[in-house]
């Protein structure tokens, strides 16, 4: 079962599909709308907050409290899930279970490069699983799209809807990549207090941007094989 509210693409009119190129109208409106509802808390909560947190108590009392603090503000986002009675994400749970990793680590060498270095090291996997995917034949954004937008077996088997998440896989596969060599880059010229924040402004840059591009492939082969949504969100 997709969440309350979630956008659910079916087949048009008698099934019908497009030549490349003709307009058909599916709004591009509700997919931004939906992704924002979705993503941006969750920005917020995993990216935005703890950096400025992190910020503020590396520059106003030392390094080891912002790791501290970190990881403080990553428990209390886990337990205020569990207290409002919410199913926790695997991906939350390996991302605390990540942070909490790295921090021990870092207080006990006491180095702020071997703190910032782990996760890059992360992306960089991540984006070898993401190619890997396509080389098997199992993308991985096939996995997440029906997060974000649900549709039938039958859709996402379709020859254009399966080469989109290929051709989304390997974009997000080079994304990765580009974020892993660019924080890398500032991480080894920048001093702590100012990579912390040029580091944050420049993933969500690229992953701003990322989005756009997928969300644009995506609405583009929905028209063009003639899907619409079945229900407005609410």
């Amino acid at each position: 079962m997709g969440d309350q509210g979630a956008l659910t693409l079916v087949a048009g009119e008698h099934g019908s599909r497009s030549a490349p190129g003709d307009v058909q109208h599916l709004p591009w409106q509700p997919v931004v709308f939906g992704l924002a509802r979705r993503s941006l808390p969750h920005l917020v909560e995993a990216t935005v907050a703890p950096t400025m947190l992190f910020y503020v108590l590396l520059v106003t009392i030392s390094s080891r409290a912002a790791m501290v603090g970190v990881l403080c503000w990553t428990f209390v986002a886990v337990t205020r899930r569990l207290a409002r009675g919410r199913a926790l994400p695997a991906i939350l749970l390996l991302t605390t279970v990540g942070l909490s990793v790295r921090t021990v680590i870092a207080l006990v060498s006491g180095s702020t490069f071997a703190y910032f270095v782990q996760p890059i090291a992360t992306t960089v996997v991540l984006a070898a699983v993401f190619g890997g995917s396509v080389l098997i034949g199992r993308p991985v954004v096939a996995r997440f799209a029906s997060d974000f937008c649900e549709f039938t077996p039958e859709i996402g088997g379709r020859p254009r809807v399966v080469r989109l998440f290929r051709g989304l896989t390997l974009l997000w596969a080079g994304v990765h990549v580009v974020t892993s060599v660019a924080t890398f880059a500032l991480l080894v010229s920048l001093p702590t207090a100012t990579y912390v924040l040029l580091k944050t402004v420049a993933c969500l840059s690229i992953t701003v941007a990322a989005i756009a591009l997928t969300v644009s492939c995506s609405i583009r082969t929905a028209r063009n094989e003639g899907l619409v949504f079945a229900t407005a969100p609410v």
